[in-house]
């Protein structure tokens, strides 16, 4: 409810806001609908993930510009202005994303990210992104070698809080229904950025982020969700380039990280996907 309430009262119309309810059993479809009789409300008669439930608010907008925003993002005030105004101004850019924190200030490193590569799991396996947060090559997935406070292209933002340019959709696709949840928001950026646009982070607008509301409900089935997702994308977009040795230990690792971080989470309770 927060979140629909913070976009409402800083955007000015014309705004088409679409809630897709993914089966939810906890009554917030009915609040929707009862608080914001504005908004387009579908109710979906079971959860179809992430990816496929978004593209179905897709087909049904008709904005020039598209706004994905996840429940738990409160956007900060003249962010959706700032992210308009950013595509307008950058006509290679097929989205733009913002600044995103978390509840304690801290920055969200999901809002700027490089493309996921062996090498990168490597750096950060092994710790070496935390060493060196601000290396070009060791923190490369996080794009530590750039300055948060000033724009810059990135490779993938995160549909949490993304505005998309329709022609850059039509051109290249919606989301890959594959991707049940998680790596769905890294694979449309790669096809947008192999199709000549430009993806780009915008820290003049600003969102929080509090991160961690859906993994909470089924920690279990959210941490099975995101490791399918890394092995998902690794397999469509580097494997083919990759030496089967290569791909049999991304494939290995991928896992062996599954099964220590479900451990970990049966244990501490601990629901996070990423430590």
């Amino acid at each position: 409810m927060d979140t629909l309430r913070t976009v409402l009262n800083e955007a000015r119309p014309p705004l088409e806001v679409i809630v897709v309810d993914n089966a939810s059993a906890d009554g917030s479809a009915d609040a929707v609908e009862r608080r914001f009789p504005q908004v387009q409300l579908i109710r979906l008669p079971r959860n179809l993930g992430f990816g496929a439930a978004n593209n179905i608010g897709f087909e049904r907008a008709r904005g020039r510009f598209l706004l994905l925003l996840n429940p738990d993002v409160m956007v900060g005030a003249g962010c959706v202005k700032e992210l308009a105004d950013f595509l307008r101004r950058h006509p290679d850019a097929g989205a733009v994303g913002p600044r995103l924190v978390r509840p304690n200030g801290s920055p969200d490193p999901a809002a700027r990210r490089a493309f996921p590569t062996p090498e990168a799991a490597l750096y950060r396996l092994v710790g070496l992104s935390k060493l060196f947060p601000r290396s070009a090559r060791f923190n490369r997935y996080n794009l530590g070698a750039h300055d948060p406070d000033q724009p810059h292209e990135i490779d993938a933002g995160t549909a949490a809080c993304l505005l998309v340019r329709r022609e850059a959709l039509d051109e290249k696709g919606l989301f890959d229904a594959d991707f049940f949840m998680y790596g769905e928001d890294l694979d449309l950026c790669y096809r947008l950025k192999a199709g000549g646009w430009k993806v780009y982070y915008d820290p003049a607008a600003s969102a929080v982020h509090v991160k961690g509301t859906s993994t909470r409900q089924v920690p279990q089935r959210m941490l099975f969700e995101f490791h399918r997702a890394m092995w998902i994308y690794h397999r469509k977009h580097h494997a083919e380039a990759l030496p089967a040795p290569v791909n049999m230990l991304a494939w290995a690792g991928i896992w062996l990280r599954w099964a220590l971080l479900s451990a970990r989470a049966a244990v501490s309770r601990d629901p996070r996907v990423s430590p």
